[in-house]
């Protein structure tokens, strides 16, 4: 476990007060000490609190009041939430930051305006130790010293206690990071990754810009289902794990079902299964949840992830990148108090920060034409053809883009986009009119056989959204099937498997359809200024 150490500057009495108090005892030691406290009953658990307010209403509250003003009419004011911070002045007064919901209130314990008598005061002050919970009562004021909110207790219950040693917390006043807004991890109390991903919950305690990243993820959530909600969405639940898998490139989880004897998937996209349910009359469905997909951990990818994918139908491509510009745009103002750009570190934290302006008409890139012309590049129009396929490996070799075997078109093609038209996209760019070798679920283009009408949306080079116009013709579907197997079969271990359930409902009909599916965890990384995929994770994987 690894912690910084800093200083606050002299207190009232001269004394510096250290981030982390020295100890004479071992963590170990520390321990088996405040287990004996509870065996002995010592230290006891209360049943319930009531807590009639949260910390962040309180300060919401209080915050009118000047400094040196009291308000003792609010003497049953009651908090809860874990202390951060201990510093005491004498055995009659003790100062302590008391934190819940990301947010913290100084309390003041003062003998003379406490229910104990000074005896039972001091026992109880000195049980207290950083990490424990506790209930508050008392009432609101503001100190002449500092103009801080503070809640001077008069009673003061320890509900449940930390048996372990963990650093306190510097009690001053910061301006509150906010999403969009650039932040500095660098300053983070806890580092190490071990502990701060395998011991979430002390990560959340000590680093407070990791809670905060967490509640803008719920927020950026609701925020994308109350907009479908208006819309006239339906959200529905489709199976997690099927004996068959589909709607994505990539490598799925594979489980054993005991009671049945065979083999099952957890999902890599729910996507067959929502169109289905548009088979079945449901003309507008979305959902969000987790999806599994058999891949690397690095800085953008997870192998579970959350993710939001809905089927309208009757619409376009067209339509879906209006309402992904629309929705786009809309949360970043929801989530920036108002304005349209945000502040991101693509480059590091110790770069410079990169603006993002999420206004609306997003720029658009034509694949196919934009990657000849970044790259200097004449691509056969047939990219079916031997031809095709020779041509794009000798670019790829010439051009030094690596693509290991299989050396497929379509594999090659993303790596050549890769490498030459999604290092365009900074700001909001969809990259559109995919071929239809990439895209075995996209209708081919009204205008061109070869194209789809798809588009991906690409923000700092990171993908976010992929969309298109639904395949809806059964018989071509098949083919598209087809095609993909030729793919596994040279060794594409990501590509597509026959779905007959799926290639069934097809032939009863799917309405013209536009399908869209958005990354939740890439755009809260965007929008809380987060270049690692694991910080707006609960509980990565390490």
């Amino acid at each position: 476990m690894e912690f910084d150490r800093a200083t606050r500057g002299k207190g009232k009495k001269g004394k510096e007060e250290n981030l982390i108090r020295p100890s004479k005892k071992t963590s170990e030691e520390y321990l088996a000490e405040r287990l004996k406290d509870v065996v002995a009953g010592e230290i006891r658990y209360p049943h319930t609190s009531s807590v009639p307010i949260s910390i962040p209403q309180f300060i919401e509250k209080y915050r009118y009041l000047a400094k040196g003003e009291e308000c003792v009419d609010a003497s049953e004011t009651s908090l809860a939430g874990r202390l951060m911070s201990k510093r005491s002045h004498s055995s009659k007064l003790f100062f302590y930051d008391l934190h819940a919901d990301g947010s913290k209130v100084q309390l003041m314990a003062n003998a003379r305006n406490s229910t104990l008598g000074e005896s039972d005061f001091s026992k109880l002050h000195n049980k207290a130790r950083l990490g424990d919970i506790v209930a508050v009562t008392g009432f609101p004021t503001k100190k002449n010293r500092g103009g801080e909110l503070t809640l001077v207790t008069e009673s003061f219950t320890l509900l449940s206690h930390c048996l372990h040693m963990i650093p306190s917390k510097v009690s001053k006043e910061l301006e509150r990071w906010s999403p969009g807004q650039p932040r500095d991890p660098t300053s983070y109390i806890l580092k190490d990754q071990e502990t701060r991903y395998g011991q979430r919950y002390l990560d959340l305690m000590i680093n407070e810009d990791i809670h905060h990243i967490l509640l803008a993820k719920s927020k950026i959530t609701n925020y994308i289902r109350s907009y479908l909600n208006r819309m006239n969405f339906v959200e529905v639940e489709t199976p997690v794990m099927s004996i068959s898998v589909g709607g994505g490139a990539a490598r799925p989880f594979s489980v054993y079902h005991g009671d049945k004897d065979t083999s099952m998937f957890l999902r890599i996209a729910p996507e067959l299964y929502l169109k289905q349910l548009v088979v079945g009359g449901f003309t507008r469905v979305f959902e969000i949840g987790k999806q599994f997909r058999n891949e690397g951990i690095d800085m953008t990818h997870h192998p579970e992830f959350t993710s939001c994918e809905f089927y309208m139908a009757f619409a376009d491509y067209n339509e879906l990148m209006k309402m992904t510009e629309d929705l786009l745009s809309g949360l970043v103002k929801e989530i920036t108090g108002g304005y349209s750009k945000i502040k991101y570190h693509a480059n590091g934290y110790d770069k410079e920060p990169i603006e993002i302006d999420f206004t609306p008409p997003f720029r658009r890139l034509d694949m196919i034409p934009e990657l000849e012309k970044a790259a200097q590049l004449d691509i056969p129009k047939d990219l079916t053809s031997e031809e095709a396929n020779t041509y794009l490996i000798d670019a790829c070799e010439k051009l030094k883009v690596n693509c290991p075997p299989p050396q497929t078109t379509s594999r090659l093609l993303a790596k050549l986009v890769g490498k030459y038209v999604e290092e365009m996209c900074v700001n909001p760019t969809f990259i559109i009119h995919h071929p239809v070798i990439m895209s075995p679920f996209a209708k081919s283009h009204r205008s061109n056989d070869a194209l789809t009408e798809r588009f991906e949306l690409y923000i700092v080079k990171q993908e976010l959204c992929n969309a298109y116009t639904e395949l809806n013709n059964p018989v071509v579907q098949r083919e598209r099937f087809a095609h993909q197997q030729k793919e596994r079969d040279s060794g594409d271990e990501e590509a597509m498997v026959l779905d007959e359930s799926f290639c069934v409902a097809l032939e009863h009909g799917l309405p013209p359809t536009g399908g869209w599916g958005m990354g939740i965890d890439r755009l809260t990384m965007l929008l809380t200024d987060s270049l690692n995929i694991k910080d707006v994770i609960s509980f990565p994987k390490m």
